[in-house]
C-alpha cells in the first residue's frame, strides 16, 4: 500500500515491502535476493513481516528500475549460474533517510490470536483455554531463543539492527510471562468459581 501522506511529505510512495527491501539494502552490503530475503528473515521477521522470497526479487527489480538499486552479475564461488547482486544507489539511500525521518508512525496494531481466543475463554473448557497458553508460551520462549541468537550473531557493525533484535528478544520474554502470569490466573479462577 502507498503511504500518501508520506508522498505530501517529498517522499516517494513505496509499498511497505518496498521500503523494507531498501532499507535492508541501506546497510551497504551488496547483497543478492536469498541474501535479503535471509537478513529478511533474521531481523524483520522477529518484530514486522519478512516478505516472500518472490517478493523480495520483484521490489529488487522494481527499486532497480525507479534508480534506486543497482545491480550486476558476479561469478559464483561454486556451482555454474552467475549471482545477481544489488546495492543501494546515493538517490535510494537519500529517500530511505527521509522516510525514517519524516513519515509518520503507524502505531502498532495488535493482532494476537491466543488474547482472542482467551477473550472467547467462555465458550472453551479450562483445560483447553491452558492448551492454547501453553502452546504460545512454546512459540514466544521459541522466538525468544532465535532473536537471543541472532542477537549474538549480528554483526557488530550494524549497530541498530542489534537493538531492533534486542527489542524482540525482550518482547517475545514479555510475551513469555504473560502467558505464564495467564496460567496462573486460570489457575486462580477455577478455585474461586465454575469456569462459565
Amino acid at each position: 500500500m502507498v503511504d500518501s501522506v508520506a508522498d505530501r511529505e517529498g517522499v516517494p510512495g513505496l509499498p511497505a515491502t518496498g521500503w523494507a527491501v531498501l532499507g535492508l539494502l541501506s546497510h551497504g552490503r551488496e547483497s543478492s535476493g536469498y541474501d535479503v530475503k535471509k537478513w529478511a528473515d533474521r531481523s524483520l521477521g522477529l518484530f514486522y513481516r519478512s516478505p516472500s522470497f518472490s517478493q523480495v526479487c520483484s521490489e529488487l527489480k522494481r527499486r532497480e528500475n525507479s534508480g534506486y538499486a543497482t545491480s550486476r552479475l558476479v561469478a559464483p564461488e561454486t556451482g555454474s549460474r552467475d549471482k545477481r547482486v544489488y546495492r543501494i544507489t546515493d538517490e535510494g539511500l537519500d529517500a530511505v533517510r527521509t522516510r525514517a525521518r519524516t513519515a509518520p508512525l503507524d502505531p502498532p496494531v495488535l493482532k494476537h490470536g491466543p488474547m482472542l481466543r482467551l477473550w472467547l475463554g467462555h465458550l472453551l473448557e479450562p483445560e483447553r483455554m491452558r492448551e492454547i497458553l501453553a502452546a504460545h508460551r512454546e512459540h514466544a520462549e521459541r522466538m525468544r531463543r532465535r532473536a537471543e541468537a541472532d542477537v549474538a550473531g549480528a554483526d557488530e557493525a550494524w549497530a541498530y539492527p542489534r537493538l531492533t533484535l534486542k527489542w524482540a528478544e525482550r518482547y517475545y520474554t514479555a510475551e513469555r510471562d504473560l502467558a505464564d502470569a495467564m496460567l496462573a490466573d486460570i489457575e486462580e479462577r477455577e478455585g474461586e468459581r465454575p469456569w462459565h
